[in-house]
């Protein structure tokens, strides 16, 4: 009989207990204790309630129990101090919310536990220093944010002592950019007016200046590269026609006006700083480079092959690869012939 009386009364408070959370008031509000639960029985949140708002610590769990987020509410608030982590436990970021929105400074972690990320927010949206960190824990990139738009001077390394910086105003550069290598040699530098590059853009090689671009509200004006000849001069991309090497360390230039230049550097090195917008790769075997508008069609010789079809004419002939012309096809679009059978 007393066991009896013993297991009725663990019945009784079992149901107690189950009465005493997941409890709502007639206003239809969630007050006390909470316990969630999915069709699995698995537990998807577990915290208290007033008033239908959550209060004291509140915790989300993935499916095998593992703590996903726990949230620590403020006395009277709706501001809380939150943590994420992975299904592996491993913090993933801490910061605050405030009525639900990202408050104050946050940090984000990477799996072994080194800050990552640290970012300010205001109500939801960016505002102050965010600070991106490398591996080893040092700084590798700096940004200041207004109204969740970049605005203030920027900072990211390059490499591992080099470095860019800029200024941003309403989200777009403004003023000068400067880059850094590793010796603390000028890379670029350049001028940005509304996000966009406007005015002089010079690039760097070891820090000899190498090219000099000139813009206009984001529109490329003109580019003037170095070459060696062998005397160190600057050309234009807009007055040379076609480019091919000579042996590994020379490169005959043959511009506009039909005026020949050798130039005592391999190929790579010059075309690298031409640029890819003005020119195409004519035969990749061969190294020949040609301007876009020189083209004007391409020719059938006797034996069938195709060779390009040239204003001004050189005195020798350009045979293109499959490649260029594809090329072709693209930048005259009509007017080849039996290419487009």
């Amino acid at each position: 009989m007393k066991k009896q009386l013993f297991f009725l009364v663990l019945v009784l408070m079992g149901a107690y207990v189950l009465n005493a959370q997941n409890v709502i008031d007639r206003q239809g509000r969630k007050q006390g204790h909470w316990v969630k639960t999915d069709k699995d029985g698995s537990k998807i949140y577990e915290g208290d309630f007033k008033d239908g708002v959550e209060v004291g610590t509140f915790t989300h769990y993935y499916p095998d129990g593992t703590v996903r987020i726990k949230n620590v509410f403020e006395p009277g608030t709706r501001r809380c101090y939150h943590e994420a982590y992975d299904e592996k436990g491993h913090l993933l970021a801490t910061g605050y919310y405030d009525q639900m929105n990202r408050d104050g400074a946050w940090k984000y972690f990477a799996e072994d536990g080194r800050v990552v990320n640290t970012t300010t927010y205001k109500m939801g949206v960016k505002e102050g220093e965010q600070v991106v960190y490398g591996k080893a824990g040092d700084t590798a990139e700096v940004s200041h944010w207004a109204n969740g738009r970049r605005h203030g001077r920027w900072w990211r390394r390059m490499g591992k002592q080099g470095y860019i910086t800029a200024r941003y105003v309403d989200g777009g550069l403004e003023g000068d950019l400067y880059e850094y290598d590793d010796n603390q040699r000028l890379v670029q530098h350049g001028q940005y007016q509304g996000g966009v590059k406007h005015g002089t853009y010079e690039h760097y090689e070891e820090g000899v200046l190498s090219v000099v671009e000139s813009w206009s509200h984001g529109e490329l004006g003109d580019r003037k590269v170095r070459i060696l000849r062998p005397e160190e001069a600057f050309m234009s991309v807009r007055d040379m026609a076609y480019l091919m090497p000579v042996g590994d360390k020379k490169v005959l230039l043959i511009t506009r006006e039909g005026e020949k230049i050798t130039t005592y550097e391999p190929s790579d090195n010059l075309y690298y700083r031409l640029g890819n917008e003005f020119f195409f790769m004519a035969n990749k075997k061969n190294r020949a480079l040609v301007a876009n508008d020189c083209v004007k069609g391409v020719i059938t010789d006797i034996d069938g092959s195709y060779y390009l079809d040239l204003d001004p004419k050189p005195e020798f002939r350009i045979f293109p690869d499959e490649d260029c012309l594809k090329a072709v096809r693209s930048v005259l679009r009509e007017g080849l012939g039996e290419l487009e059978k």
